[in-house]
C-alpha cells in the first residue's frame, strides 16, 4: 500500500498519534527541547527548526519533498500559523495559504475582510497615539478595548470607558511593545464558539462551546455544547461559514470565536487551526467527532466531511484550577474525589498544556494537579497561566459535565501563601 506523507510543523503528538496504521507518514518539524521524544514513535521522522521560520522550515522540508513529495504540510499551532503557509505556497500544496494565516492572525486585517463583505459589523480602528484612542473612544460613545493586532492568549487586552482610559490604554500597550494596537467597541454578552471543518471550501461547523472567564478575559472553563449559543445555532453557523470564505479558508480545522451581542452574534476572532483547551476532545465527547484524526484523515480523503453538522451526543466541559496565586504549602485530595488523580512530578515540565489527556479518552472524568509544595502559583493574566492543572469530564449534557467539574474541583484544595486576596475567577 503507498503511504500517504505529510510534514506536521510544530504542535502537540495528539494529532499524529496512530498516524501510521492510517497509511500516513509523518515528518515532524520542531524546536529541540519543545517536544516529547515518545511522539516519534508516530512519525517517519523528526526534523528541527525554528517553528515561526517559513524560510527555515522550507530549508529542511524541500529536499524531503524532492525525494518524495509530501501531500499536505499542516500545522496545528498559532506560531507556526504563516510559517506554515509560507511553505504550502513555496511548495504549490493545498492548505492554509500564507495569505489566509496572516488574514486571520492580524485582527485588524480580519476586521477589514469581514467589512468588506458587510459580514459582523464592529466598529474598528488601527490607532497609532495616545489621542488617535481617545479620540476613537469619543466616536463610539460608549466601551471600547484596546488589544494587539496580533495579540493571543487574552494577554494585552484593556478595556476603556472613557477617552481618559483609552489613552492610557494606549500608552500601556505602547510601553509594552504595542505602538499600533487595534481599538473595538466593546462587544457586551457571553462568548461562544464554533469548532469546524472545511474541505474543498466546504465548511461544516462542528461543536460549539462556552466559556467562563475572570475580569481579564482569561478562560478556565470551556464546554460544549453552550446552552447560550442554541438559540443563535443557525445564525451561528452561517456567520462562520462566511467568515471562513471571506478570509480564503478551503481546507482543515478552524475555531471561530463570537460574542452573543444584544444585537446578535459577532465575530471576535478565529483561528485555521485546532482549538486549544482540550476544545478537540470535548467536541469527540459531546458530539462523537475525532478533530484530531480529521485533522490528516479528512484532506487526505481517508475519512469523508459529512454533509451536515452533528447532533450532540452529551455534553462535555473542561476546567482549569485557579488558586489563589502564591507559593504552593499543600495541596489537599479528598479521599473520594470522584476521578481518576494524576499528579504531575514536581520539578517536570509538561510539554502540552493539558498533559495526560489522551490517556483520559476512555474515562468519564479525570484530574491533574500540576503543582506541588514548594511551586508557585501566577497570577491568571493569560490563558498560558492556567497551569495549576484540571478536571475534565463528560455527562448527559453540557450542564451535567461542568456540575461533574464543579465536584471534582471542589475536593482539591490549593493552599497557598497568598500574594492577593482577590479571587482568581
Amino acid at each position: 500500500m503507498d503511504m500517504f506523507r505529510v510534514a506536521v510543523i510544530g504542535g502537540r503528538p495528539a494529532p499524529v498519534a496512530g498516524a501510521k496504521e492510517l497509511g500516513i507518514d509523518v515528518v515532524l518539524v520542531h524546536e529541540e527541547g519543545s517536544y516529547d521524544p515518545a511522539v516519534a514513535r508516530h512519525c517517519e521522522r523528526i526534523v528541527h527548526a525554528p517553528i515561526a521560520d517559513g524560510p527555515a522550515i522550507l530549508e529542511v522540508l524541500r529536499p524531503l519533498h524532492e525525494e518524495r513529495p509530501f501531500d499536505r504540510v499542516l500545522t496545528t499551532t498559532e506560531p507556526a500559523a504563516e510559517s506554515t503557509g509560507y511553505v504550502v505556497d513555496a511548495l504549490g500544496l493545498t492548505g492554509v495559504t500564507e495569505a489566509t494565516a496572516r488574514a486571520l492572525k492580524d485582527k485588524a486585517l480580519t476586521r477589514e475582510l469581514l467589512a468588506k463583505y458587510d459580514i459582523s459589523p464592529v466598529r474598528h480602528q488601527v490607532v497609532h497615539s495616545a489621542e488617535e484612542a481617545a479620540e476613537f473612544q469619543r466616536s463610539v460613545g460608549g466601551r471600547i478595548v484596546l488589544k494587539p493586532v496580533d495579540g493571543v492568549a487574552s494577554l494585552h487586552i484593556h478595556p476603556a470607558a472613557n477617552a481618559d482610559e483609552a489613552a492610557r490604554a494606549w500608552r500601556d500597550l505602547a510601553a509594552d511593545g504595542f505602538d499600533a494596537p487595534i481599538a473595538e467597541e466593546y462587544l457586551e454578552g457571553p462568548v461562544v464558539s464554533v469548532d469546524s471543518f472545511s474541505f474543498d471550501g466546504r465548511h461544516v461547523p462542528i461543536g460549539y462551546s462556552e466559556y467562563r472567564m475572570n475580569e481579564r478575559f482569561v478562560e478556565w472553563e470551556v464546554s460544549t455544547p453552550s446552552r447560550a449559543a442554541a438559540p443563535h445555532l443557525a445564525e451561528l453557523r452561517a456567520l462562520t461559514v462566511q467568515l471562513l470564505d471571506a478570509v480564503g479558508l478551503t481546507e482543515g480545522p478552524s475555531h471561530s470565536e463570537f460574542v452573543l451581542t444584544p444585537q446578535g452574534p459577532r465575530v471576535l476572532e478565529s483561528h485555521a487551526r485546532l482549538a486549544g483547551s482540550g476544545a478537540p476532545e470535548l467536541v469527540r465527547r459531546a458530539f462523537g467527532v475525532d478533530l484530531n484524526r480529521w485533522f490528516l484523515t479528512v484532506p487526505l480523503g481517508i475519512d469523508e466531511l459529512p454533509a451536515a453538522s452533528p447532533e450532540p451526543v452529551g455534553g462535555a466541559a473542561v476546567r482549569f484550577f485557579t488558586p489563589q496565586p502564591g507559593q504552593v504549602r499543600a495541596v489537599e485530595v479528598a479521599t473520594e474525589v470522584g476521578a481518576e488523580v494524576r499528579r504531575i512530578p514536581r520539578g517536570e515540565t509538561p510539554l502540552v498544556f493539558l498533559p495526560y489527556l489522551d490517556e483520559f479518552r476512555q474515562l468519564p472524568a479525570a484530574a491533574v494537579i500540576a503543582k506541588s509544595p514548594g511551586d508557585t502559583v501566577p497570577e491568571l493574566l493569560t490563558v498560558a497561566d492556567c497551569v495549576s492543572g484540571y478536571v475534565i469530564a463528560s455527562g448527559v449534557d453540557r450542564e451535567a459535565a461542568v456540575t461533574r467539574c464543579e465536584e471534582i474541583d471542589k475536593n482539591i484544595r490549593f493552599l497557598t501563601d497568598r500574594r492577593s486576596d482577590r479571587p482568581t475567577n
